[in-house]
């Protein structure tokens, strides 16, 4: 199948590269008013990465939905990403996927030729992998191939974790490599195949070992790195927890070739949307210039990033990799609030 069908062909843009840029988004929520009610614990408000229903004193559902355009040429390995990417927001609101239904847009000739199939096929090797079952979904004929899942799960009201309560003195520790947005528009050109085969094993990679682990420690605070790149996820945990954080470069775990990426200049377009919008940001021009498209590079089903009391940092480091996620890192801590929201060193 990988022969016959290069998916990335049929978008400009993949991944969650092809997300609308948050300073768009938050134009169109503005103007729309949206109905809860007292059993909504987490809804669009803030900036969290899913929504939080609670059913009873000690259950309730974690709901999210997401879907993209191909990242990679192959179907099976978009279908694994798609899948793990979907996942991701129930894990990094400390709770247990369910369920999961299909959202699906593909072109006929594609699906006659057994695309679609073989997207299936590679995401529910993944909900194998992460004992999700699947309740149904919807599909549509459309130009430009589109998949993703919502998904549902369960979560302990007491032990939501969101991306609003991260405290001073924390440390911040990052579970995945960056760089997936450089990788993709890599392997576009055929170029970096170290980089970019780590880059899609990565994004195969659930965060459920990722969650697991770091339930056995105090999470004052945690997202998962999405479109919205590294310094617009850590803004929001800043913004949303009323302090700034500090980012250390020189600690950033990295797919390998992927400063010698940047640096080229594969940068797929959606780092610039984000540089535009994500504006509370000091210590840029202290650093060298490439730092700024890794840090505002969009990533498709990145790490968790986890706000954690310093004495547990190191601890929940090693678990971690003893865990096998060897390339988790801690990248920075939390201070009092100042003028930016984020600063980079």
């Amino acid at each position: 199948m990988s022969n016959l069908v290069k998916l990335t062909t049929y978008a400009a843009k993949g991944g969650c590269a092809c997300k609308l840029g948050p300073h768009i988004l938050q134009s169109v929520l503005t103007g729309v008013e949206f109905p809860t009610n007292e059993a909504v614990l987490v809804n669009m408000q803030g900036a969290d990465d899913a929504g939080v229903y609670q059913l009873s004193e000690d259950m309730a559902l974690v709901q999210t939905v997401d879907f993209f355009t191909p990242i990679v040429d192959d179907p099976y390995l978009f279908g694994q990403i798609a899948a793990a990417n979907s996942l991701s927001d129930v894990y990094a609101m400390g709770g247990t996927p369910l369920t999961a239904m299909n959202l699906v847009g593909f072109p006929v000739p594609l699906v006659e030729q057994g695309a679609l199939t073989a997207v299936l096929q590679g995401a529910m090797s993944v909900l194998k992998e992460a004992q999700v079952v699947v309740v149904g979904g919807h599909s549509i004929e459309n130009e430009t191939p589109i998949f993703g899942m919502s998904v549902t799960g369960r979560v302990k009201p007491q032990q939501v974790w969101r991306n609003s309560g991260a405290q001073v003195g924390d440390v911040l520790i990052l579970t995945k490599p960056l760089g997936t947005g450089v990788m993709s528009t890599a392997l576009k050109g055929g170029l970096f195949q170290a980089g970019t085969d780590e880059a899609i094993a990565s994004m195969r990679t659930l965060n459920k070992v990722a969650c697991e682990t770091a339930k056995q420690f105090t999470i004052h605070a945690c997202t998962d790195v999405t479109g919205f790149s590294l310094l617009g996820h850590s803004s929001e945990m800043a913004e949303g927890s009323g302090v700034s954080l500090v980012l250390q470069t020189e600690s950033l775990p990295l797919f390998t070739g992927v400063i010698e990426a940047a640096e080229m200049g594969l940068v797929p377009a959606a780092t610039y949307g984000n540089r535009k919008a994500i504006t509370s940001v000091a210590g840029l021009d202290t650093v060298k210039p490439v730092w700024s498209d890794i840090c505002y590079d969009p990533q498709t089903s990145g790490g968790l990033l986890l706000a954690v009391p310093a004495e547990e940092g190191e601890a929940l480091l090693l678990d971690l990799k003893q865990a096998g996620l060897t390339q988790a890192r801690n990248i920075g801590q939390v201070v009092t609030k100042g003028d930016y929201a984020v600063y980079v060193k």
